[in-house]
């Protein structure tokens, strides 16, 4: 148990921070005094209890030597020891100090068991986290694949946290456990290495891929024609928006390929309108409701790794750019995920340091990881740096499987279910039994859904299929499904120390597949595509297929060596925002056939090569910049058609003026930004989302439709009441660059059949694309007149686009006087869908927020004392801390924090420091 001297709360960082802090215990109380309780009695003692001591000393048993823990005015960690262990014994000690109510409903998500902690409500999400089976992955990596230096680190690290767990009580780790109920009785279970490993299954499930548009396209068949799903769908334009890898290569055991020669015949098909299980893109109608079933039961599923809705859209800018193109001679490096926002933040900044560097002390490396996990995920060290974004490759499918008896079908035989007893236990009620059942190609989720079961009774599939027998169900096969050894890559990049070795240890970062930007002291700029990325036999992903038939199954997975690559290129630069990795005609394998469509990347691109023409140099403030450009490239393209429209009403007519003579830049308090986005999300409800079925369209949204049996020509009086079924964050048009590109290849089509949109009481029928932009500007004006009032001067992009950061569990399900004290907002904010700063919103929902650039960082090579970087909170979970949110404001202004990396650079910030003693 530890033990304390001279302790201290290390509240040190201004008398601002200090009066903040000491309001939201005035708040609690009060509430408690009004008699609002919730669960407990929250007082002084409750809401102060867990707050971390900072200063002095504490004695922890299982140390060999002094750890030192040195905190500046933002309270981020900088960590220094004198071996491995101690190092991230330590690490685990701190992050469970700052962020341990974090981690632990983190541990009871990966693991299925929120329904513990949150009640029945949570019993139908843990059912499904069941039969994926996360956590039990993430114990046979632990037991069978990660080297036994890895293992000594999870080791060590477990111990830290379980030393500042040790002898606490509920309100003695944070005030959440206190609304639940938990303060004197709730005893977390001791951590364990496992829970660690879990998190990266997390991170991976939201970085999945394509899955969400492999049953958006199913479900898409009910209401439209093989063409009209595959106008939603266009191609990659390679020709305007370049792909990451230009002048690289990717290279096997007998040859090299150089993106710059002519393109290969491909060992796999591209065939962007994919094979599936009906050989074409039609999809059995009982196969639909099971993708609608699966897609609600999806939508339950928590943002796990807090990295957007369904892992749909999920984007991410890192760029490094040589030293012939910089100011300081050395490269730079930047990179912003773009996530969910969460409260605390996704990321925890901190410094892993070792007094001296050797083989008893390997590391000396600061950035962001998660809380929960060992290492730093993205950072820098001595010697180099590097970044990640997404990278869209395909690593999930889903196979519809023939049942019989007790068993499912496979090349005309009946193999036997794979099974599996799970109970689940809730807190307040009864423990629930249930049997996860598992074909040769993964868990069946359609279990997890009793609508579902029934339907695959009454699936109807095309002749080619196998007789009915008991029904059908789906199946998932995912590569972080199957065990491997991540997270012995994690700790092999903390500590690389040239190109090399970082492509060495890039070979172990199997799950997510992940676009690695790098950058060194040495001047060297790169780009490395890891992952374990399927090849498959027939089909391409992008629709399900047939788990009956062998042809089907994946035959393996891309070598690493295969994959591409780019180091030093003559450009002098290097830009991965989700646009396709390479050009698919000069690559063998098809690594997706769902990109983001390089939107954001080109404009960075774009940015870039403006500033360094004619000898420009670019700054660590250039790169800010960059983060910070709002520009909105759709806005470009539409604009000038817009303002062509002949507009009689006056008011109207007073809102398209404001589109006259803008910049297209999407400042929060631009006027001409919230118009044109309202017109845009319009044009995307008329043109499309009005004719996409009930499954993808916003729930609560209804419309008088034609029936979907209906064969016969158009019938008024056939026609039904519809609504739409999917949450607001996750409906179709969402306005991603998809949706940009679907419209840039629309738009010159002026009679599409796209641009005709039916009569309403109040609205004409329209037959042409003027027609309809004329609809979607006169209801973009009524739109913004209700919510933003009838006076155009007071309008704003940024009364419209709101962020507000919510606690994920209370925050959102608790009581409202709990909701005000655990949350924080709303902020204005600039920026929006596609541009840089990407401040995402869905179109089919609504104007908010719904994921951010959740950090920012921007690392200057030739003195990593001069980087730069920013968390969208701050480093504490304690709502009552200065530090739950003290970074946001500087966040939304384009602010970047010091980032001190030598230990002077850290002494002269350090605020308060802490000695962990053995």
């Amino acid at each position: 148990m530890p033990s304390t001297t001279n302790a201290s709360s290390g509240r040190r960082s201004g008398r601002k921070k200090g009066r903040r802090a000491r309001l939201l215990v005035i708040v609690l109380v009060l509430a408690v005094v009004a008699g609002i309780g919730y669960g407990a009695y929250w007082g002084v003692d409750s809401v102060r209890a867990s707050l971390p001591q900072t200063t002095g000393s504490i004695e922890l048993q299982g140390l060999d030597g002094d750890v030192q823990v040195k905190r500046d005015g933002y309270g981020i960690p900088q960590i220094y020891a004198s071996s491995d262990e101690d190092l991230f014994m330590a690490q685990g000690f701190v992050q469970a100090q700052d962020r341990f109510y974090e981690m632990d409903v983190r541990r009871h998500t990966t693991s299925g068991r929120l329904s513990e902690m949150f009640g029945k409500g949570q019993v139908k999400t843990d059912e499904f986290l069941r039969t994926l089976g996360w956590h039990r992955v993430a114990q046979e990596e632990y037991d069978s694949k990660l080297s036994p230096e890895t293992k000594k680190y999870l080791q060590a690290y477990s111990k830290g946290v379980n030393a500042y767990l040790a002898g606490k009580s509920g309100k003695e780790i944070s005030a959440e456990y206190v609304a639940l109920g938990f303060e004197n009785d709730y005893k977390p279970q001791a951590w364990t290495p496992a829970d660690s490993v879990a998190w990266l299954k997390a991170m991976a499930w939201d970085l999945r891929g394509n899955m969400q548009d492999e049953i958006d396209r199913s479900l898409m068949t009910s209401r439209l024609s093989a063409k009209q799903i595959a106008d939603l769908y266009p191609k990659y334009p390679y020709d305007r928006n370049k792909p990451i890898v230009q002048e690289g290569a990717y290279n096997d055991a007998t040859k090299t390929y150089d993106t710059a020669a002519s393109g290969s015949s491909g060992a796999q098909s591209t065939n962007s309108a994919g094979t599936g299980l009906t050989g074409n893109t039609e999809a059995p109608n009982g196969l639909q409701s099971q993708l609608g079933g699966l897609a609600d039961v999806l939508d339950r599923i928590p943002d796990s790794a807090g990295l957007g809705p369904n892992g749909n859209g999920i984007g991410s800018n890192s760029w490094v750019v040589s030293g012939d193109h910089t100011i300081t001679g050395k490269p730079l490096l930047a990179n912003d995920p773009h996530l969910a926002p969460q409260l605390p933040s996704v990321w925890y900044q901190m410094g892993l340091h070792c007094t001296t560097l050797s083989e008893k002390c390997q590391y000396d490396v600061t950035g962001y990881t998660f809380a929960g996990m060992p290492g730093v995920v993205i950072g820098h060290n001595k010697n180099i740096s590097w970044g990640l974004t997404n990278s869209g490759a395909d690593v999930t499918d889903l196979y519809l499987e023939r049942f019989s008896g007790d068993g499912y079908q496979y090349d005309g035989k009946t193999q036997a279910f794979k099974t599996r007893k799970e109970v689940i236990k809730v807190a307040g009620g009864d423990a629930k039994t249930i049997t996860v059942r598992e074909t040769n190609n993964g868990p069946l989720v359609s279990d997890r859904d009793d609508e579902l079961v029934k339907v695959g009774k009454k699936a109807p599939v095309d002749s080619t299929a196998p007789d009915r027998g008991d029904g059908y169900g789906i199946a998932l096969r995912w590569t972080a499904l199957e065990p491997g050894n991540t997270m012995d890559s994690v700790f092999e990049i903390d500590r690389a120390k040239n190109w090399s070795e970082f492509r060495k240890a890039a070979a172990d970062f199997q799950v997510p597949s992940q676009n690695l930007t790098y950058a060194d002291t040495d001047g060297h700029i790169g780009y490395q595509l890891p992952g374990r990325i399927p090849i498959r036999g027939e089909g391409d992903g992008s629709l399900p297929s047939p788990g009956w038939d062998s042809k089907y199954q994946w035959t393996g997975y891309i070598k690493q060596d295969e994959l591409p690559y780019e180091y030093d290129p003559k450009r002098g630069y290097i830009v991965t925002a989700n646009q396709a990795v390479i050009d698919e005609d000069k690559y063998p394998y098809t690594l997706t056939t769902d990109w983001g469509y390089g939107t954001r990347s080109q404009r960075i691109s774009d940015l870039i090569a403006s500033k360094i023409k004619d000898g420009g140099k670019i700054s660590t403030d250039d790169m800010r910049t960059m983060q910070m450009d709002n520009s909105s490239e759709i806005a470009k393209l539409l604009v000038p058609k817009l303002l062509k429209i002949d507009v009689k009403d006056k008011y109207v007519r007073e809102a398209q003026q404001l589109l006259e003579n803008w910049d297209y830049t999407q400042n929060p308090d631009s006027a001409a930004a919230a118009y044109f986005n309202s017109v845009w999300r319009n044009i995307l409800k008329l043109a499309f989302g009005n004719k996409l079925p009930k499954e993808l369209r916003v729930e609560g949204q209804c419309l008088y439709v034609e029936p979907v049996d209906n064969t016969g020509p158009a019938d008024e009086d056939r026609k039904v009441r519809e609504c739409g079924q999917r949450d607001a964050d996750s409906a179709q048009p969402d306005g991603g660059d998809r949706w940009f590109e679907v419209v840039r290849t629309l738009v010159n089509d002026e009679n599409s059949d796209w641009w005709k949109a039916p009569k309403t009481r109040n609205d004409k029928a329209t037959d042409n694309r003027d027609q309809l932009f004329a609809r979607a500007m006169d209801d973009a004006r009524w739109d913004l007149t209700a919510k933003l009032g009838k006076d155009i001067d007071t309008w704003s992009w940024g009364r419209l686009h709101k962020l507000e950061l919510k606690n994920q569990t209370l925050g959102t399900e608790g009581p409202g006087w709990l909701q005000y004290v655990l949350n924080r907002g709303p902020w204005k904010l600039g920026g929006g869908e596609a541009a840089v700063n990407a401040t995402g919103w869905n179109a089919a929902g609504g104007y908010g927020v719904d994921w951010v650039p959740s950090m920012r960082m921007v690392v200057n090579l030739a003195d990593l004392d001069k980087s730069k970087w920013i968390n969208l909170t701050g480093a504490s979970g304690h709502t009552y801390s200065a530090h739950y949110t003290d970074q946001t404001d500087k966040w939304v202004n384009g602010d970047l924090l010091p980032w001190d990396f030598t230990s002077k650079a850290v002494d002269d910030s350090t605020s308060d420091t802490l000695t962990l003693k053995p």
